[in-house]
């Protein structure tokens, strides 16, 4: 998990907000899924929030 994002986690934890909690757990199921999927040149995938 990129540090920013475990830092923001942490934030969010402790401030005990559960829409922040879930919408940061999204981001990191879009992040993981995204770095688990190959383009075919061997890249890796742009990563891009809306």
């Amino acid at each position: 998990m990129p540090q920013w994002l475990c830092n923001q986690m942490m934030r969010a934890f402790q401030k005990k907000d559960l829409r922040q909690i879930k919408l940061l757990n999204e981001c990191w199921y879009f992040y993981r899924s995204k770095q688990t999927t190959k383009t075919e040149d061997g890249d890796r995938p742009e990563i891009t929030l809306h």
